[in-house]
C-alpha cells in the first residue's frame, strides 16, 4: 500500500496510548493516580477557598500561593483525567485541536508555575530584607501587575509551540506513546524536518527555567545575608521558618523537571516505560504536595484551619 502524500495527506486524529509497555498493569497504576489527583484538586481548591474566604490571608504571600494552586490545577487537570481514561478504557482518540490545547495548556502551567517561584521569591525577599516597606512595595495593583506578567511571559514562551506544531504535516503514524500530548512527543511523528521544534523546545523552556532559578537563588543568598545580619538565634530561625515551605516547593519543581528532561535527552538506555512514568508522575506529584507543604509548614495557615475546625465542631 502506497504511504500517502505529506502534501495532501495529514492525520486529523491521534491515539494515545498510555504508558507502552505497562498496559496489563493500567487499571493498578490508576489506582494511586486517582488517589493523588484527588488529594491535588481538593487540597488545592481547598486552599483557594480558604484564602478566599479569609481576610487574615489576604496577604502577598497568599496571593501569590493562590496563584500557585491555580498553576496546579490547570498542570493537572490538563493531563491527568486524560490518562485516567486510557488507564481504565484503553487507547484514547483525540484530535489535532485537542492535542494542541492540551500541549498548550500543559506547558503553559508548567512555564506559569515557574514565574509563580520566582515571585514568590521576590515576595520572601522583600518581607525578609526591607520588612518596613513590605506593604507600600507589593501592593495589590503591583501584584496585579506581577499576575499579568506571568500570564504574559507563559504565553509568549508557549505558544510558539502550538504553530510549530499546526504547521508539520502529519502522514505517517497517528500513535502517540504517551498518556498526553506534550510537543516534542508530538513532532517526532511529524514526516518533516522538526530541528526548529526542537531546538525551541530545548533552548527557550531551558533558559527561562534557569534564568528563574538564578534569580531566586540570588533573592536566597539577600535573604540569608540578612538573617545571618539578625541578632539572636531566635530571630534567624523565626525568619528562616517563614521561608522554608518556599524552599520545599521550589525542589518539589525544579529537581523532578531537571531530572526529567535530563532522562528524556540523554537518557537513551533508560526504558520507555520509565520516561513516560516519571512525565505522568511530575505534573502530579507537585501539586499534590504543594498545599500539603505550605499547609504544614505555615502558621497562618495552620491557625486558620484550626479556627475553621473549631467552629464546625462547636
Amino acid at each position: 500500500m502506497d504511504t500517502p502524500n505529506s502534501t495532501t495527506f495529514s492525520h486529523l486524529n491521534f491515539i494515545l496510548v498510555g504508558i507502552p509497555g505497562l498496559e496489563p498493569w493500567h487499571t493498578w497504576i490508576s489506582i494511586p493516580f486517582t488517589l493523588m489527583y484527588t488529594v491535588a484538586v481538593l487540597g488545592n481548591c481547598g486552599l483557594l477557598l480558604l484564602i478566599s474566604t479569609q481576610r487574615r490571608l489576604h496577604e502577598p504571600m497568599f496571593i501569590f500561593l493562590s496563584m500557585l494552586a491555580v498553576s496546579d490545577l490547570l498542570l493537572c487537570t490538563s493531563t491527568v483525567p486524560n490518562t485516567l481514561a486510557i488507564f481504565w478504557f484503553g487507547p484514547k482518540d483525540i484530535s489535532f485541536t485537542s492535542c494542541l490545547t492540551q500541549v498548550f495548556f500543559l506547558h503553559f502551567g508548567v512555564a506559569a508555575e515557574s514565574t509563580i517561584l520566582l515571585a514568590m521569591g521576590f515576595d520572601r525577599y522583600v518581607a525578609v530584607c526591607d520588612p518596613l516597606r513590605y506593604t507600600t512595595i507589593l501592593t495589590k495593583k503591583k501584584i496585579g501587575k506581577i499576575a499579568m506578567a506571568i500570564v504574559i511571559r507563559s504565553f509568549c514562551i508557549i505558544v510558539p509551540d502550538v504553530f510549530l506544531l499546526k504547521r508539520l504535516p502529519f502522514c505517517a503514524s497517528n500513535i502517540i506513546p504517551h498518556s498526553y500530548c506534550e510537543h516534542i512527543g508530538v513532532a517526532r511523528l511529524a514526516c518533516a524536518d522538526i530541528s526548529i521544534n526542537i531546538w525551541y523546545g530545548l533552548a527557550v523552556p531551558i533558559v527561562a527555567f534557569i534564568l528563574d532559578v538564578v534569580f531566586i537563588v540570588v533573592s536566597y543568598v539577600l535573604i540569608l545575608r540578612a538573617v545571618f545580619k539578625l541578632p539572636t538565634k531566635d530571630a534567624r530561625q523565626r525568619t528562616l521558618s517563614t521561608c522554608g515551605s518556599h524552599v520545599c516547593i521550589i525542589l518539589l519543581f525544579y529537581i523532578p523537571a531537571f531530572f526529567t528532561f535530563l532522562t528524556h535527552r540523554f537518557g537513551h538506555n533508560i526504558p520507555k516505560h520509565f520516561h513516560i512514568l516519571l512525565a505522568d508522575l511530575y505534573v502530579l506529584v507537585p501539586p499534590m504536595l504543594n498545599p500539603i507543604v505550605y499547609g504544614m509548614k505555615t502558621k497562618q495557615l495552620r491557625e486558620q484551619i484550626g479556627c475553621l475546625l473549631s467552629r464546625k465542631w462547636k
